[in-house]
């Protein structure tokens, strides 16, 4: 435990450094040798008092049995006692916690003529009877196992008058209440006391049942009643120091921590050296880690002056970690234009009312650029578990910034694509719809013409020939315009949408294409319904690509079975449109992938139609899903937020 220091050597030193030890070790073994007396004289003590207290609890049984005698003996010493009587005196005698639990009066014959409490007739031992018949004082009988559970015992006492004997009462005791009602509290807190039979067998005890017993006990003849029957009792393990024991212990402490004291410095001393180098390395390692984040670190404290700037934020703003730190507000990379919001802002989060998550906001470049930025505060804890600044993370979201431009401008041109080829699709049926108004401007200019070439002209049918004309020609206007509204690319723009009009003008660019295929249209809108918030254009497109996909659904179908239920309806707090047709309908595993890019069924699809549906309907904050309907066929709902009325 001790080294040798280097002044000592050879034999010499070596006594030197084992006369402490020595010494310490006859210190703590004459130390060990007074408790070990001591802990002897203690438990010889234990045992005497135990003796003593049995030899006590033995005194009081007996003095309580032989009291009881005496008081059952007065019971019915008078032979007209009544019934009555009987029990007050029997009810007295069992409530003054004498053990008893029940009481009967025999006959000089043995014949029942009371008892208290009336229970069901237990039997009589009859050879104790007899001996208390025929020695004329109280028999104690055999303990007995009772019905109602417990183990009792009886004592009979016979009642003489002039030399006869006019009966006998019985009394019966529980051998559990004996000892509740006998042993005294401070008796019970020192020992385990239990009753005994001649086989060792446990007939009642009393005890704190969490408390552990000793090994050793003193065990006596429990007499009366005797019968064989014992009572043992176990004292409680107990260690009660004693003030010598104190003493001892602690000077065996003190010396430990003499010796450990020792030990226990050169070990801080060793462990202040190590927790020093791994300070450093952790320092060295903590800093690293900083400096090689791509991510901007800043620290202030709670008054907003810079107390940390890791090299990406430096990097990010032109500013070096010299010239950042100790600086406070303004600081030189806030935008000059927005510097008033910029410090209120600085002061909400200095005063713990800034925003939760993360906020973007324009920050400066020395060389006076303007980049946007996402930063994320979070609140500087020391290891005391103080609050001490505030800790933010910088990410430069310029790229992202021009990646999210350069995906919406994408998507737009998806979009306009998409809406291309639907039109394309959709040519022969449009083409059918302007022929039919322009064969009409043809005939209807036909037969003018050949009024005028006539002799005998017809004015008002002429006029009439060309207000017709004029009906078609606008016609074929109003087909072309809503083509042009479709197919051309526009801004996104949101402003209230009827939903009745969407469903027509849908409808009106499709509704030639469904008569050439023969599709019954069923068209179920409810009145007044609440407008909605969105781009007129984008909507129609997704309801087109909706009910075009019915159409092709429908190819499999035989004419006269095909149709498609177009219905709007107004729920709690939107609107719900829905398609639906009677087509063949779709298995469960193409189901899953339906609204996927590129995941197409079509042999000539993209496989985008729905997943534009999609973008377009979630874009205005709604909901597209699909359904099977219970006919086999297919029903798509949309769900877009109602304005407000």
């Amino acid at each position: 435990m001790f080294a040798s220091p280097p002044t000592l050597s050879g034999s010499t030193g070596r006594w030197l450094w084992l006369i402490p030890k020595i010494s310490f070790t006859m210190f703590v073994a004459t130390v060990l040798g007074l408790l070990w007396l001591s802990q002897k004289a203690d438990r010889e003590e234990q045992r005497q008092t135990l003796i003593s207290d049995m030899l006590w609890l033995e005194q009081t049984l007996r003095f309580q049995m032989t009291h009881n005698e005496g008081l059952l003996g007065q019971v019915g010493t008078d032979p007209k006692t009544s019934r009555a009587s009987f029990k007050s005196l029997a009810q007295a005698l069992i409530r003054n916690q004498t053990g008893l639990r029940r009481i009967l009066w025999l006959g000089a014959k043995g014949e029942r003529r009371a008892e208290f409490p009336t229970q069901t007739a237990a039997p009589i031992d009859a050879q104790s009877l007899t001996l208390a018949h025929s020695l004329g004082r109280p028999i104690y009988g055999n303990a007995y196992r009772a019905s109602q559970g417990g183990w009792r015992f009886d004592v009979y006492v016979p009642h003489f008058d002039d030399g006869k004997i006019t009966g006998v009462i019985v009394g019966v005791y529980s051998m559990q209440r004996v000892l509740d009602e006998s042993i005294p509290w401070w008796l019970a807190e020192r020992y385990r006391v239990v009753v005994t039979d001649s086989e060792g067998k446990l007939l009642a005890s009393r005890s704190k049942v969490e408390a552990p017993y000793a090994d050793e006990g003193y065990q006596l003849a429990f007499d009366p009643p005797g019968r064989g029957l014992s009572l043992r009792a176990t004292p409680y393990r107990a260690s009660l120091p004693l003030a010598g024991r104190l003493l001892s212990s602690a000077l065996v402490f003190l010396a430990l921590v003499v010796l450990w004291s020792l030990w226990a410095l050169r070990r801080h001393v060793l462990r202040r050296l190590e927790a020093e180098r791994a300070l450093q390395a952790a320092h060295a390692f903590s800093q690293a880690m900083g400096d090689s984040l791509k991510t901007g670190l800043r620290a202030r404290d709670l008054t907003g002056r810079i107390i940390y700037v890791n090299p990406a934020f430096c990097s990010m703003v032109g500013w070096t970690a010299d010239e950042l730190t100790g600086r406070s507000p303004p600081m030189p990379y806030w935008v000059d234009e927005d510097i008033d919001n910029t410090r209120a802002l600085h002061d909400r989060i200095l005063a713990g009312e800034g925003p939760s998550k993360g906020f973007e906001i324009q920050l400066k470049r020395r060389n006076g650029e303007i980049f946007p930025a996402l930063i994320h505060e979070a609140p500087l804890i020391d290891a005391n578990g103080r609050h001490t600044g505030w800790m933010s993370s910088v990410i430069d979201i310029s790229e992202q910034k021009r990646a999210d431009e350069l995906a919406q401008q994408q998507q737009e041109r998806l979009q306009a694509t998409a809406r291309l080829v639907t039109m394309g699709e959709m040519a022969s049926s449009l083409a059918h719809e302007l022929n039919q108004p322009l064969a009409a401007i043809t005939s209807y200019n036909a037969g003018c013409l050949n009024q005028l070439a006539s002799q005998s002209a017809d004015i008002d049918g002429i006029r009439q020939a060309l207000a017709k004309s004029m009906e078609q020609a606008q016609r074929a206007g109003r087909i072309i315009r809503r083509i042009y509204e479709f197919v051309r690319r526009s801004e996104p723009k949101t402003e209230p949408c009827d939903v009745a009009r969407l469903i027509d003008e849908t409808l009106t660019l499709i509704e030639g294409e469904m008569r050439r295929k023969d599709i019954r249209l069923i068209r179920e809108v409810s009145r007044n319904l609440p407008e909605i918030d969105g781009d007129h254009v984008l909507l129609v497109q997704a309801l087109l690509n909706l009910v075009r996909n019915a159409i092709d659904a429908l190819e499999a179908v035989p004419p006269g079975n095909r149709r498609i239920a177009v219905s709007a309806h107004e729920r709690t707090d939107h609107v719900e449109i829905t398609i639906a047709d009677t087509g063949p309908g779709i298995s469960s595993s193409v189901a899953e992938h339906l609204f996927e890019p590129l995941f197409t069924t079509k042999p000539e699809g993209m496989g985008m139609g729905l997943n534009i549906c999609r973008s377009v309907i979630e874009a205005h904050q709604g909901r597209l899903w699909y359904e099977p309907s219970g006919d086999g066929g297919s029903i798509f709902h949309v769900s877009l937020a109602a304005r407000c009325r």
